[in-house]
This record gives C-alpha cells, structure tokens and sequence, in this order.
C-alpha cells in the first residue's frame, strides 16, 4: 500500500486541536488546498477525549515518553538543497508532566476482570509516570510517597512477562497509604515470569449498596469520555457563535448545564441564577433577595453608569463588592460563582464585565450559561475537521513530520519533509506549538494548568434527580493561590458509566497537579474503603479512581519569542486554563486574516440552489460567493481524497 501523499498544497496544517482544526476547516471552506496532519494516533491532541481504556493507553505512552528510542526515518538532509535550510521539528510531546494514578475502587482480586479490545491489543499498561520497584521495607514514609505512587499490572490472560528475566528476590511488598488508604503491591517471582498483583487491606465495613469496582469501570470503559482539558461552553460565546455561523453544530449534540454551585464554610451550595432561582431561593432572605436582583441588574448596564465604580477602577472587584453593601454570603456568590475570579487578581472592571458576559448568556438555552459538547470536549475539533474533509481537505494520522524547509534567499518555508522522506510543498504552515523545537523555543517561558480527573460513585450535592450537569469554584484558602474549578458530568452526558459521576478539575499550577489539588478533592470527596469513617466523611461522594497530570499553558505566548520562524509558518497554541475556548476562536480568526485577508472566515455553508453539478445543461448566473462547483464524483480525484478522509474521520 502507498502511504504517499500529494505534493502540491496551499495550506499544510501540524497538530488537530481545537485552534489548527478550526484553521484548517476556514481554509478548506475558502477554497484552499489543506493537508492536516498529526503524529498522534488520535485528533484533538491536548484537546483530545478518550475512553477509560484509551486513557490508560495515552498514559502509557507519556509513561514510556523518556524511555523509548528514536523510531529509524528516512534521513532528510539529503533532501535539502544548497539554496535551503531545514528547521527540525519536536520528536516527542513533552506537554504533560508529573502523571500519577490513584485506584480507591475494590480490584476484585477473586474475580476475573474482562478484557476489552483496548486491553487486548495493550496487555500490560503501567499508569503512572513513575514505575513502582521493589523495596525491601514494608512501608513509604510521606517523602517517599510524592515518588512512588499507586499504580498496578493487569496483564492479559496467558501473556508471558518479562521473559528471560530472574531476579534474586522471591518476594517483595510495597506498602502506600494515601488519605488511611491502603494498597499493597505483591511482586511474584517465579523463573521468566514477574508480575504484579494488587491485593487490598480493607479493615472498614463501607456501607452496602451498589459498589462500583474496578473490574466494573473497565468493562464499562467505553462508556467513558474523558476530557484532557474541561472547558464549557458560553451560549452567547464565540465558540457557539462560530458553530452556528459555519453549520458545523449539525456535528455535534450539547446539554445545558444544569446548575452553578458554591463551597462556603466547608458546605456546598447551590446559586440562585435567574430571576426564579433567586426569588425561589431558601437560602437567602428576602432583603438579600433584593439586593442580589438590584446589583445583578446594575451589572447588566454598568457601562451607562461609571460614577458606580470609577473611583474603583484600581481596587479588586471583591473590595468593590463590600462597597455595595453586599452580605458576605451574596458577595461569594457574585466573586466565585457568578463572576468566576479570584479575589485578589480581578479587578473592578474585569469583574463587572465577566459578571455582564454571565448574565447575559443566562436564558438562552437553559437556567444556567453553559453548554457541554456530548461524549466530551474532543468532539469540537472533530467537528471542524469534518468540515475541513466535506470541502476536500486530506487527514492523515500517525504521520510524523520531520523538518521544515526553508529558502534561504527569501527566509520563507518551502515545504516539509515527513517520515517517509516525501517533500511536500506549500504556501503557508500552521503549526501546534507543542511540535516546535527545543531550539526554536528556548526563549519561551510556559505557564502549567493543574489538572484531575476523578470517578466518583454520587455527585457532590445529592438532589432528586442524579443527572445533574455542574461547576463549582472551589475558593483558595491561601491569599495569592488560585481558585479551583471543579465541574462535574453525569452519565447522560456520555462521558461515564451509570451510578457513576466524572469529575474533572482545574487550575493554574504552582506545584505539582496532586499538591495544587490534593486539598480540594480531601474536602469533597472520600476514599471508597476509609478505615476510620465518620458520618461527615459518610455523607461526601466516594472517590473511585484519580488521575492527576500538570499539563503545559502556551496561551500567554507571543510570536516574537519563538527564534527563527519564517514569515509564513504561523504556530498555533494549547489550551489555556480559562472556562471557555474564546482564545482558540479569537487565535484561529486572527491567524486566518492574517493568512488571507480578503476571505471571510469561515463563511455559512451554500444554499442548496446554489450548488450545480460541472456539465448540467443549464448554466446558472455568475457565480456568488458561496457557491460550490462539484465535479463529477466518480471521476474527480477530489471525491478520493474525500472518501479517504471520511475514511479517517470514522476511524
């Protein structure tokens, strides 16, 4: 089979997150020639959602990222001429760091657990970045525990392991407690074959009911569509706007968040939102009532009267707050659930206009103004690379992208070289920051985004119906640290299994992700077999299984500090710690117009009238800007590359 691609593009697209997917269905809509491509085996990178299964997968592979060696390519040097120059690229992703897995759910030693296909193919996945080995002394000290973390084997059924290795010691145990949870690893060594096994001390009597295990989540595990990086969806946002505008929405299915909460003095609450919410409310009285709907609807129109705040303009919005005479409990609510800031770095005017922009999205969809995209996050760059295929443009995965090439006359990039050792040329690249080299971005200072994703057996505030949609902004207990972001999805979201609850977290790093959130989940959640559980503890959702990661925040960083890119090698950047996605729209806009500033971007799809078939009888009238020739499909090349690329998309 002939994995080579054509030679001739207009626009050669790296990476197939949320901003370069966008980018790459504007310039197919406007007529471009695109060519997408990612290493990965999987569209969205850092914006990607995996099944549980897929996600151990992806674990691995950041687990074995330091270790493996370079796969043998095509050398490309030869392929340079003497009036170019070629910029390498990144071999391998280094934008998660810090990965470490905690399992609080029964391993069903005695049982069987059933393999799925994604098991089949990876019979022993090791999810942590750091591999457990064999100590001599029964118990980790806590130092010891930030580097040995929880992690286990489950090797296939009847897979040799570790052949022709022997060790010397018969048998070892390592102990870890975390949170008075106990895990032992017993390391068997019998000849060739070594293996790991769980085994639990469960000294408690959890109460009865329906125990999620382990074997269970794994067997379900396709239910499961775990997000890299949570985010939401304004109703009135830039990314709903863009949607609709390009009819890429008819790709994808959304539910409205369901609630906003708050955690006040250990408890959590629900906000009152609309204009009901807040009349129908048991938590305020009647004389906050009035205040809350007086100031919400002074946010409304702050700009039509500037002698409110502008003696404030200079103060934080949480020392503006105090001014209006807000209750304590009123102005929580508006800082960290309304508003969404942090008390110390949002000021007066950031904080009435994301108080504005909150208020305004209420109503249009439901009580809350959030959307979540079914089967996750990773769904919206699919969507665009839908779209980019409908109007020609060509996918191809696992394909690796070795250097750029440069003319040295003009300082312009000519081509790239993939893999394979094929050239293919271009007249302008857009690239995902993560793939440039160490060289190219040694001047570059990145910020880290906290992340965990948690499954848990119940939400965080039980009510009468267990499909509940929510965020809560969980405050900082110490003054300059950030706040926490906490969203939580039912099952009917499709993003996890039932009588379960996928609880995703974030914030901006200072540490580690388990040190920036370890706290938070502690004041949520409980460890599914506690030793010591009292009825505080019994109340909190149980913790079935964590995942923690610190992933890379390239939003913040300009052009200027990347060294030696040409003129029309255009980089496009990760996810940003913000709730929303307007940074990637706003980026894929303004790199669009930069690219071709006479198109628009990313226009309505054409009228059904107004595409015709080349060799129709009847000609139609000069031709309007979205109007679409088609040629014939059974002879037009263009048809293949699309079924080729539909091909990909299902896969």
């Amino acid at each position: 089979m002939d994995n080579r691609l054509p030679t001739e593009f207009d626009v050669v697209v790296i990476g197939t997150g949320l901003p370069e997917s966008i980018l790459a269905a504007a310039c197919s809509r406007s007529g471009q020639r695109v060519l997408h491509l990612d290493s990965r085996s999987y569209y969205g990178g850092n914006w990607a959602s995996f099944s549980f299964s897929g996600l151990l997968s992806w674990l691995k592979e950041y687990q074995q990222n330091s270790d493996i060696g370079e796969e043998s390519t095509a050398a490309w040097q030869d392929m340079i001429h003497e009036t170019e120059e070629g910029i390498t690229l990144r071999k391998k992703d280094e934008t998660i760091q810090h990965t470490e897995v905690f399992c609080y759910a029964s391993q069903d030693v005695d049982g069987n657990i059933e393999e799925t296909d994604d098991l089949q193919k990876n019979p022993s996945w090791v999810a942590s970045s750091t591999l457990i080995k064999p100590l001599d002394s029964a118990c980790l000290s806590e130092e010891m525990h930030s580097l040995y973390v929880s992690s286990y084997e489950v090797p296939a059924k009847g897979t040799p392991e570790n052949n022709g290795e022997v060790t010397d010691i018969a048998e070892t145990l390592v102990k870890e407690e975390y949170c008075g949870y106990k895990t032992y690893k017993h390391r068997v060594s019998d000849g060739a074959k070594d293996e790991i096994k769980p085994i639990l001390e469960d000294n408690s009597d959890p109460p009865k009911g329906n125990r999620i295990t382990y074997s269970q989540i794994v067997e379900e595990g396709r239910r499961f569509n775990i997000d890299l990086v949570s985010k939401l969806l304004y109703s009135q946002g830039l990314l709903i706007d863009l949607l609709i505008k390009s009819n890429v929405s008819r790709y994808a299915e959304f539910k409205n968040v369901t609630r906003i909460l708050a955690f006040r003095e250990g408890k959590v609450e629900q906000v009152p939102c609309s204009r009901a919410d807040v009349f129908n409310s048991k938590e305020l009285t009647v004389v906050e009532k009035r205040m809350l709907m007086k100031f919400l609807t002074f946010c409304l129109d702050y700009e039509q009267h500037p002698d409110e705040y502008r003696a404030f303009t200079q103060c934080s919005f949480s020392e503006y707050l105090k001014t209006k005479k807000l209750t304590p409990s009123l102005q929580h609510f508006v800082l960290h659930s309304i508003a969404m800031m942090s008390e110390s770095s949002c000021t007066t005017i950031e904080g009435l206009k994301a108080t504005k922009n909150f208020l305004q999205c209420l109503g249009k969809f439901g009580n809350t103004p959030f959307l979540f995209p079914l089967y996750g996050q990773g769904e919206i760059p699919q969507c665009f690379c839908r779209m980019c295929a409908v109007f020609g443009g060509i996918y191809c995965l696992r394909h690796k992208v070795q250097c750029l090439v440069v003319d040295k006359e003009s300082g312009r990039c000519k081509a790239i070289i993939d893999h394979l050792g094929q050239r293919i040329n271009a007249k302008y690249f857009i690239v995902e920051d993560s793939y440039l080299s160490e060289e190219t971005c040694s001047n570059v200072q990145y910020e880290q985004i906290s992340r965990a994703v948690l499954i848990t057996d119940q939400s965080i505030l039980k009510t009468d119906s267990d499909q509940q949609i929510s965020i809560l902004i969980v405050p900082p207990v110490e003054p300059g640290a950030c706040a926490v972001r906490v969203t939580e999805l039912c099952s009917s979201t499709m993003t996890c299994m039932k009588d379960t609850c996928l609880v995703h977290l974030t914030c901006s790093s200072s540490k580690t992700a388990r040190e920036d959130l370890e706290s938070v989940v502690k004041k949520l959640f409980t460890p599914y077999a506690e030793t010591e559980i009292d009825k505080e503890e019994l109340a909190k959702p149980r913790l079935l299984w964590a995942l923690y990661f610190n992933m890379r925040d390239s939003s913040g960083v300009s052009r200027s500090s990347y060294n030696g890119l040409p003129s029309n090698v255009y980089v496009c950047t990760g996810p940003d710690c913000g709730l929303g996605n307007e940074h990637a729209v706003k980026q894929a806009e303004t790199l669009f117009k930069e690219i071709f500033p006479s198109e628009e971007f990313c226009p309505p799809p054409p009228n059904p009238e107004d595409v015709f078939f080349d060799g129709d009888d009847k000609q139609p009238e000069p031709l309007g800007a979205n109007t679409i020739i088609i040629a014939q499909l059974e002879s037009s090349e263009g048809s293949k590359n699309l079924e080729s690329s539909e091909k990909h998309l299902q896969n």
